[in-house]
């Protein structure tokens, strides 16, 4: 019996976590309306565009995301053995070494900032603006490296509502910001200098937010500097290779970003993708990273075990879900790119031209949605086996892949830079997945491939239906806020309804197993 509750239990915490993470990206997309009201997607706003998005890259590849990775399969190792004292003797350690090295690191980039940034060339037309919008934005990464051993010890105790909900603090500290603050001048750059504030004192309430949830687990974090711990230097040992796994895929937005501002537009293009970004990150974040999240804990223990089919069911699980939700959703968003930007951006400063050329970015983006989601998948399950360093020479080569695809593409104009992304993502799922198969082969793709192939089938029909509908009803009902909230509104319900019945029809298990929870009760 234990089994099967283990299971409904799993299911919940992914189901809570999706709707937590639905609620920060929905509020995000509100953060990115309002900046989107108040700067478009010309101008000076490109400027903080690229400015966020070089800590951001630093980020990922040394603080929240890439920390809690490596933190998260030695510290359930510990507790697995029942040596929970020491687990949280080397979370301390690993705290306080995060704390010492990423400040180190903060203060060397604020001193070089001004020969990094000239990289990116004149971005927004103002490289000062840039540089001084870095400085003031790259603490972040210390403050999201320390995060990333909370919501780690959090995720380790199978405790998943309250960091999913830490961004969404984090989102209305920036709206509140960009409301309250951004009208008090009338200087673009003032403007954006407030807004680069808010997202530092966002993040600031996003580390504090889940720290009364550690009380009453088994311990507390001390300051404790203690090296010399086995586990603590396992974890250094693995750092270097899942920061590179995990970081190197968003550096590659970074490449992006150098292509678009050096040799396409730099009053444009860098924030027109990102922008699409955005907007492509809204499933990928409700669904792909719900699911990776939830799973890695389990896939972690049943590594520590040694229990290869639970393991291997795990996996295929995983990535029939992400084909199950992501599948859809990127048919979605390439067919109806336009009415959706049109919906989230367009009002204030935002114009209909930056309308056409953001959703072409997100149409091109799309085409690799569900790939970057089972990257995502897959580079948790090696990590789970502590086998870093296989996803981050895959993640390297698609570096490589990356930059040569923007060096053709970036001539077919902005939505060449995303056509890029999307191929290097099916490189590199197909890279994983070939890599995982001769590591472990007791899994068997049959079922997913099965799977997925009549999830492809319900999602062309989801794609016909939903355009169908909205196409009839953008002409009845205009292009008014209100009218293209009913025609999407409409198109996005029935395109849903009519691919839950095609799944139906076609035996897809996946929806199944998410209807399930309708007739069970939450366990204690």
């Amino acid at each position: 019996m234990e089994e099967p509750y283990r299971g409904r239990r799993l299911a919940w915490s992914a189901v809570i976590f999706a709707l937590a993470t639905a609620l920060s990206r929905i509020l995000g997309l509100v953060r990115e309306s309002v900046t989107a009201y108040l700067f478009g997607a010309s101008g000076k706003i490109n400027a903080f565009t690229v400015a966020f998005q070089v800590p951001n890259t630093a980020r990922n590849l040394l603080a929240d995301s890439a920390v809690s990775s490596v933190f998260v399969p030695v510290f359930s190792e510990l507790l697995e053995k029942g040596e929970r004292k020491r687990a949280w003797r080397v979370a301390s350690t690993l705290f306080w070494l995060i704390l010492l090295g990423l400040t180190g690191l903060t203060a060397l980039f604020i001193l070089l900032a001004p020969w990094i940034m000239s990289v990116f060339g004149q971005p927004g037309g103002d490289e000062a603006l840039t540089v001084g919008l870095s400085r003031v934005l790259f603490p972040t990464v210390v403050l999201l490296g320390l995060s990333g051993i909370i919501v780690g010890i959090l995720n380790s105790y199978e405790h998943f509502t309250v960091p999913a909900l830490t961004p969404v603090a984090w989102n209305l500290v920036i709206i509140l910001g960009l409301v309250i603050g951004v009208p008090q001048t009338d200087k673009v750059d003032a403007k954006l200098y407030i807004y680069a504030g808010a997202v530092l004192l966002g993040t600031i309430v996003q580390v504090l937010l889940p720290l009364p949830w550690l009380r009453g687990r088994d311990d507390r974090l001390h300051m404790v500097l203690d090296w010399r711990d086995p586990a603590v230097k396992q974890t250094l040992k693995l750092i270097l290779p899942v920061t590179l796994g995990l970081g190197l895929i968003n550096f590659n937005t970074l490449i992006d970003t150098l292509f678009a501002s050096r040799l396409i537009d730099p009053e444009l293009a860098p924030t027109a993708i990102d922008k699409a970004y955005r907007l492509y990150l809204l499933p990928q974040g409700i669904f792909s990273i719900a699911i990776a999240t939830v799973l890695f804990p389990s896939l972690s223990r049943l590594a520590a075990r040694r229990d290869h089919e639970g393991f291997a069911n795990t996996v295929g699980l995983g990535l029939r879900q992400i084909a199950f939700t992501l599948v859809p959703a990127s048919v979605v968003s390439a067919v109806l790119a336009e009415p959706i930007v049109r919906l989230v951006y367009q009002r204030g400063a935002f114009t209909p031209y930056q309308t056409s050329v953001v959703a072409g970015a997100l149409a091109a983006f799309s085409a690799g949605l569900v790939f970057n989601g089972a990257m995502l998948m897959l580079s948790r399950t090696f990590f789970s086996l502590q086998s870093n360093w296989l996803p981050t020479m895959v993640a390297l080569a698609n570096l490589g892949v990356n930059a040569g695809l923007d060096a053709v593409f970036y001539r077919f104009g902005i939505w060449g830079i995303p056509l890029s992304t999307s191929l290097v993502n099916l490189g590199g799922t197909i890279a994983l997945i070939a890599i995982l198969q001769r590591r472990e082969q007791r899994i068997s793709l049959a079922r997913t491939a099965r799977a997925t192939a009549l999830i492809c089938v319900a999602s062309a029909l989801l794609a016909g239906v939903a355009f169908g509908v909205w196409d009839g009803l953008d002409h009845l009902v205009g292009r008014s806020f209100g009218g293209q909230l009913i025609s999407l509104g409409l198109a996005l319900g029935a395109g849903i309804a009519f691919y839950v019945v095609s799944c139906n029809l076609l035996g897809v298990r996946e929806l199944q197993t998410l209807l399930s929870l309708r007739s069970r009760s939450r366990p204690s």
